[in-house]
């Protein structure tokens, strides 16, 4: 498929709302620089904090929640700002160009073990503040980049199955970058076997490097779509007008907006307690080698992967609904089975790993795929296009929902005895307090969200019809306006 049948003719005005292969790659390659770092953020920071850092589990609880907090209570700023950006650039692309590199460096800087003092207690609160200026850092520079990136989706397109396919790619390179980083770590475990903290170091660096060029390969590769679609839709570049409490009134009123959230929060409150939680799991209650975390993880990722595109077509088929239902009744059962799973057990560990990556899936497609038609709705009520407020609010809540997940979880740890460990004893024996924490946020907690996102799914109201209705209303508004 070529640039001129897809994305526009010869003066840059889009023939239909398909978009080429080369723009969905570049749009796609957006989302690899941020997965890494989230990827690696979300499974191995904690044990990096806790067990090469050396910090309390209390503390690095503290330190992981301020710094999502803020991350959470940027995201509206950023979503906000980049509504009212106007520029040659367009609405979304000045923060991606200006971002990428402090998002880099601030990525690396987490990994890095500064000495501040050889008293213990002292060099813990200095280990404590280094590490939540730095969170806090890193998290609004990621924000900067990304929230701005994940608007574009509603801005290249607004075919309903064609944002299915974008949001696709977007979770295929999402997913490549998890596994990325995963082979990455177990590749720098093998070759550096001894040194933890360099291991961190070299890991650190390698994905600082690596997750900024992708964001400036999006904006090239993307760009003049958008602005294509720009001049066939203008109101997707118009600045939004509408004060901001009177547009958080009507983001918090949006029906089918709050059901998108809900189903999105709770899928993914049970990845990242998973994915949070594995890295104990496989060496405190399995008492397996470090390299099994990566293994489990990228069993996982690589399920996950290969099933985007088949889920994209059973949905365009049967609807994102019904996919949704597909995949969280796989993964409910993974969860269940992980909780009861017993140590020896090793093969069945992975074949519950497939299954959770078969409804990993699904959360990466659909509640993301849903976004840009609640978009489109407020668009018809208001006159007005706001994805960077729809955008952040989600974000906004999950991140909060994802600090205080990892708070409570390392707070749970530290209160009921975990062991850190030393150069001596890499695998401590673990007290059963502490492994009845374990368990618990490996089984039951994941498996109730995941519960109550198939209710929250089951009473979504925007159907293939009612979006195709939308569009039409939309469509004549637009014509009225140019007549």
């Amino acid at each position: 498929m070529n640039d001129s049948t897809a994305d526009g003719d010869a003066q840059g005005t889009p023939k239909n709302e398909k978009l080429n292969l080369s723009t969905k790659i570049a749009f796609g390659a957006g989302d690899l620089g941020t997965a890494i770092a989230a990827m690696i953020g979300i499974t191995y920071l904690s044990p990096f904090l806790t067990d090469v850092a050396g910090l309390d589990p209390n503390l690095a609880g503290q330190t992981q929640l301020v710094g999502k907090v803020w991350d959470a209570v940027n995201d509206p700023m950023v979503g906000v700002l980049s509504d009212r950006t106007q520029s040659s650039q367009g609405r979304r692309y000045p923060w991606m160009i200006w971002g990428s590199i402090p998002f880099g460096i601030f990525f690396f800087l987490q990994w890095i073990v500064p000495q501040f003092s050889t008293q213990e207690s002292v060099n813990q609160w200095g280990l404590f503040w280094y590490y939540t200026a730095v969170s806090i850092l890193f998290n609004a520079f990621y924000t900067v980049v990304n929230l701005p990136y994940t608007a574009l989706t509603a801005e290249l397109t607004q075919d309903y199955d064609e944002r299915t396919s974008l949001t696709s790619f977007r979770f295929f390179f999402s997913i490549g970058g998890s596994i990325f980083a995963i082979l990455l770590f177990l590749a720098i475990s093998i070759l550096i076997p001894d040194n933890r903290q360099l291991q961190y170091v070299v890991l650190g660096g390698i994905c600082a490097t690596v997750s900024v060029f992708p964001l400036y390969w999006c904006v090239w590769g993307t760009k003049k779509r958008a602005q294509a679609v720009a001049k066939l839709h203008p109101e997707t570049e118009q600045k939004v007008s509408i004060p901001l409490w009177q547009q958080l009134k009507i983001v918090f009123t949006n029906r089918p907006f709050l059901f998108v959230v809900g189903i999105y929060l709770c899928s993914w409150l049970s990845f990242q307690l998973s994915a949070g939680i594995i890295p104990y799991f496989v060496t405190s209650w399995m008492r397996l080698p470090q390299w099994h975390v990566s293994l489990v993880l990228l069993t996982v990722q690589g399920t996950a992967m290969s099933m985007l595109f088949v889920w994209a077509a059973i949905s365009k088929r049967f609807g994102k609904q019904a996919v949704y239902y597909m995949g969280m009744t796989i993964w409910i059962i993974a969860q269940v089975g992980l909780f009861f799973l017993q140590p020896g057990q090793i093969i069945l560990m992975y074949i519950f790993a497939m299954m959770a990556g078969l409804g990993v899936s699904t959360a990466y497609l659909i509640p993301w795929s849903m976004l840009p038609d609640v978009i489109e709705l407020d668009e018809l009520k208001t006159g007005q296009r706001r994805e960077g407020i729809f955008y952040s609010f989600m974000v906004f809540l999950q991140k909060i929902c994802l600090g205080f997940a990892v708070y409570i979880l390392l707070q749970r740890l530290g209160t009921a005895g975990y062991i850190k460990p030393t150069p001596d004893v890499l695998m401590p024996i673990q007290p059963n307090t502490v492994l009845d924490v374990i368990r618990s946020f490996i089984g039951p907690l994941p498996a109730i969200a995941l519960i109550l996102g198939l209710v929250l799914t089951y009473f979504y109201p925007i159907t293939r019809e009612m979006h195709a209705e939308i569009m039409l209303k939309l469509k004549e508004r637009q014509e009225k306006r140019g007549s």
